[in-house]
Formats: C-alpha cells, sequence, structure tokens
C-alpha cells in the first residue's frame, strides 16, 4: 500500500523560511515523478512544482519561481520542498503527490497524479 507522508509545515513569519518533507513508502521511489500541491481556504488545489523521477528536471508555479526549490533523495524515498521568502499568499494545505512508475517526464496537473498525502499546513503571517 501506498503512503505519503509530509511533514515540515508551521506557523512562519512574512521573509521566512521552511522547509517540507514527504516520505514515501509501499513503492518504488526512484521510478516515480513527484508534486508539490497547495490549497488555501475557499480556493481549488494548485501545482507548486514537480520533479521527474530521477530528480534532474523541475517545473514550478510563476508564483513560487525563484523561491521555492523542489528535490528528492530517492536514496531516502524522500522528496522536499524548500520554501524561501515566504509570503502571506503561501498559507495553504501542501500536499505531495506521486504518480504511477516508470513515466519519465515532469507533470504539472491534479489529474496526472495517483497517489496523495494528507497534507500539512503552512501559514505565513504579515
Amino acid at each position: 500500500q501506498v503512503q505519503l507522508v509530509e511533514s515540515g509545515g508551521g506557523l512562519v513569519q512574512a521573509g521566512g523560511s521552511l522547509r517540507l518533507s514527504c516520505v514515501a513508502s509501499g513503492l518504488t521511489f526512484s521510478r516515480h515523478a513527484m508534486g508539490w500541491f497547495r490549497q488555501a481556504p475557499g480556493k481549488e488545489r494548485e501545482f507548486v512544482a514537480a520533479i521527474n523521477w530521477g530528480g534532474g528536471s523541475t517545473r514550478y508555479a510563476d508564483s513560487v519561481k525563484g523561491r521555492f526549490t523542489i528535490s528528492k533523495d530517492n536514496a531516502k524515498n524522500t522528496m522536499y520542498l524548500q520554501m524561501n521568502s515566504l509570503k502571506p499568499e503561501d498559507t495553504a494545505v501542501y500536499s505531495c503527490a506521486a504518480k504511477s512508475a516508470y513515466y519519465s517526464g515532469v507533470y504539472g496537473e491534479r489529474n496526472e497524479y495517483d497517489y496523495w498525502g494528507q497534507g500539512t499546513q503552512v501559514t505565513v503571517s504579515s
């Protein structure tokens, strides 16, 4: 059974940093493209960042480009999202997602992912 567990969320002041982690089990992590999405209250879940199975290709939403960095440690079955220069509009529940194995691209649409974590809350105060 595939499990994705996020951690690292919390309350931070604007301009601060957080690093989110997503630990995966029940899958061959090195063969899965992964992504981060977020959902703010009253809004739809939106794409944040994605990475290919090997970790060498990434994609970002325009709103986080230059501030967030996605990475993947296949030896630890863990994906990360380093978030710097946080803004109040980054406040949301952040969820990690995994696509089925052996798809070699980078994927930015919610319906392209097959497995989801429960999410971790990030709150940025002004």
